[in-house]
């Protein structure tokens, strides 16, 4: 089957993880305090520490504290959002966050994106094929744009057509390759789930996606591919043929 739309990763797959690691979040700890407390106001802001609010909640169900009264206590939302950077938790209103203390850094020029030299090559000459290319990432939609349009290699954004992030589901759930298929159906009429080919570094991000009926391919950077690993394996996008 004929591969119509290439569904990658970012970070391990297109990008490295050091840069998120050491720079990204580093950098979304320390501005995080300053920056909640000077937007508190912003309606952005307040959505994703209500939203921060009613995790805390579903997680202590048989809390006494009113969701308005743990919504208006600051700090301890802010604690709580510094303690899942430190765990790296997947949270959607902390990737909310993170993305836009990351905005203010990208358009400061404090860092650019880092990219892998290949991933930027394949992903130009793909587009130029007329492949249709998307993102899934676990950082947020606005992280993933930041990313790319402020990337080493300058403006990459125009090169995707979408962005999804943990508001369709979980990485390692296939319902979320579901999701995501159902959503790219809307665009391309006709697609179905075998015509879309899934980049990760993850191998049960893979085995979600496999599961849901895509095709997979396991970016290994680092350290041997077995003889049989399980998903085609490749140690750089030049390596992937999708036409």
């Amino acid at each position: 089957m004929t591969i119509k739309v290439i569904l990658t990763d970012v970070e391990g797959t297109t990008s490295s993880i050091s840069f998120v690691k050491e720079v990204l979040f580093p950098y979304a700890a320390e501005h995080l305090s300053g920056y909640v407390r000077a937007n508190q106001n912003n309606e952005q802001v307040q959505q994703q520490l209500a939203a921060t609010a009613q995790l805390l909640l579903d997680e202590a169900p048989d809390s006494e504290v009113s969701l308005d009264d743990l919504s208006a206590d600051t700090d301890a939302l802010i604690n709580t959002l510094l303690d899942w950077i430190a765990e790296d938790r997947k949270a959607t209103p902390l990737k909310a966050l993170q993305g836009l203390i990351w905005a203010e850094g990208y358009q400061n020029g404090d860092y650019q994106a880092h990219m892998y030299a290949d991933a930027t090559r394949c992903l130009k000459q793909w587009k130029e094929q007329g492949l249709a290319l998307y993102v899934y990432s676990s950082g947020s939609v606005k992280a993933q744009q930041l990313f790319f349009g402020y990337s080493q290699d300058g403006d990459l954004l125009p090169l995707f057509s979408g962005h999804f992030d943990t508001q369709v589901g979980h990485k390692q759930q296939a319902d979320s390759y579901r999701n995501i298929l159902a959503a790219l159906q809307q665009d391309i009429d006709g697609l179905q789930a075998d015509e879309v080919l899934f980049l990760s570094d993850i191998e049960a991000e893979l085995d979600a996606a496999r599961d849901a009926g895509m095709q997979t391919c396991w970016l290994i950077r680092d350290g041997e591919i077995a003889e049989e690993p399980g998903h085609m394996a490749v140690p750089s996008f030049d390596q992937i043929h999708p036409l």
